[in-house]
């Protein structure tokens, strides 16, 4: 029994919130109670620009009515069934939909129920793909510096963001960075792709002759780094990595759980890039953030190297209480439609030179030392004040919210991705009244 006066049901200290300033939010709580399109309400009956999709993740706008409508009709007729030697057709038919949008050579998904699992996923796949074709020496795993994959103990470990990883021992074994590819004084303002910075991919051949290459299982990156603060890959820098990879028998693993289902205004980023990794990383665009649900997608190759054992055998001893859940699949089949009824991918495509206009325009304002852009993300760099880090950016984030636009904030960084659905007026709103915020912070 809890010795402590009881917790009234409206008091927020019940719960501890993921990646929050608790005591600060809990002072002043925002609080959201609806959501419609590109808006959310707030308890005082506010509306909010949602500049953020969510997290990421609501690329087709909230609330959208096929999604919602296609939830509550499976609930109604199968709640749940579990994927252990069992199975339901949506999921079956969800697999088959991400298949046919994705690279050629993809053909099999794994599901999971995020991004932090589909990462510890794939991260498995690749060494017991390994192990499985008689190469167990493969052991190590190797991420890059500035590099978020998730917050499971595999996606720090291949991560590169301190504060991720440091409170939490020793990780996994075996693993090593390459040197990320922000270069702001060679690639000052940058729109699209990076003009320079394409031989740091040879960063992995100097970690594969530190450790030899045949004890490399797998390399993974985000083909645009997102939650750091809106990183995009030097030209040639992906496909640098695809060649390394090819020549020494390492797996390279895209981490799209951000830049898929539309964010690049191509299903995902392997297309915009032109780079097909061997397991591609999915989550949030997903399901439209409604049900939470991941994908692995794998090559042939890969699936097939399990497929050798009996027939009654589990092949790989490795999913989730949740995979391919049947509202979840539900969720996913019906934001599929949803793009493609609309065609949002393509809207994002025609969009973005709008995007990349409206944000570079904030050049110049005051204390922003840079901003990149690509497909429908954008990061505005902010200076840090001096012996107050991050202080700066929170006051914009905070300023925003009470003038109706929600950002977000990542270290010095407001980084921003608005859903698919967003409008030129709507763009333009976001701008006008991110200038705003910046000329009044300190």
């Amino acid at each position: 029994m809890n010795e402590h006066a009881p917790i009234q049901t409206n008091n927020l200290e019940a719960f501890w919130m993921p990646f929050t300033a608790n005591r600060q939010f809990k002072k002043a709580p925002r609080l959201l109670v609806g959501a419609k399109d590109m808006h959310y309400t707030t308890a005082d009956g506010r509306q909010l620009l949602d500049a953020t999709a969510g997290l990421w993740c609501v690329n087709a706008g909230h609330c959208r009515p096929k999604i919602t409508e296609a939830i509550a009709a499976q609930a109604g007729q199968l709640d749940y069934a579990p994927a252990f030697q069992m199975g339901h057709p949506k999921a079956f038919e969800l697999a088959a939909r991400l298949v046919s949008i994705a690279p050629d050579g993809l053909d099999h998904v794994f599901f999971t129920n995020s991004g932090s699992e589909s990462v510890d996923t794939a991260l498995k796949i690749a060494l017991a793909y390994q192990r499985a074709k008689g190469e167990g020496s493969r052991f190590r795993l190797i991420g890059r510096e500035r590099g978020y994959h998730g917050v499971n103990f595999g996606g720090i470990s291949v991560g590169g963001i301190v504060n991720n990883r440091k409170m939490f021992g020793t990780l996994l074994t075996g693993v090593d960075h390459m040197r990320h590819t922000h270069d702001p004084a060679r690639n000052p303002y940058p729109s699209g792709e990076l003009e320079h910075g394409a031989e740091l991919a040879d960063d992995l051949l100097r970690i594969a002759t530190l450790h030899d290459p045949s004890t490399i299982a797998a390399v993974i990156v985000e083909p645009v780094a997102g939650s750091t603060g809106v990183l995009p890959p030097p030209k040639g820098y992906l496909q640098r990595l695809r060649e390394i990879c090819d020549q020494h028998g390492i797996l390279l693993i895209f981490d799209e759980v951000i830049t898929g289902y539309g964010r690049m205004g191509t299903p995902f980023a392997a297309d915009y890039f032109g780079v097909t990794p061997d397991i591609m990383v999915t989550a949030k665009g997903l399901t439209n953030g409604v049900i939470p649900m991941g994908a692995v997608l794998v090559r042939d190759s890969i699936y097939d190297a399990f497929m050798g054992g009996g027939e009654n055998l589990i092949e790989f001893a490795h999913g989730y209480t949740y995979s391919g859940n049947p509202i979840a699949a539900a969720a996913g089949l019906a934001t599929l439609d949803t793009y493609k009824e609309e065609g949002l991918f393509e809207r994002a495509k025609a969009l973005e030179p709008v995007w990349a206009d409206a944000l570079h325009s904030l050049k110049g304002e005051p204390h922003v030392i840079d901003i990149r852009t690509i497909g429908l993300i954008g990061g505005v760099e902010l200076e840090p004040i001096a012996g107050a880090p991050t202080k700066r950016a929170f006051a914009a984030f905070l300023d925003a919210y009470e003038k109706g636009l929600m950002i977000r904030t990542t270290g010095e960084i407001i980084a921003m991705s608005p859903p698919l659905i967003v409008s030129e007026a709507q763009i333009g709103e976001i701008v006008d009244t991110l200038r705003a915020v910046l000329h009044r912070l300190q």
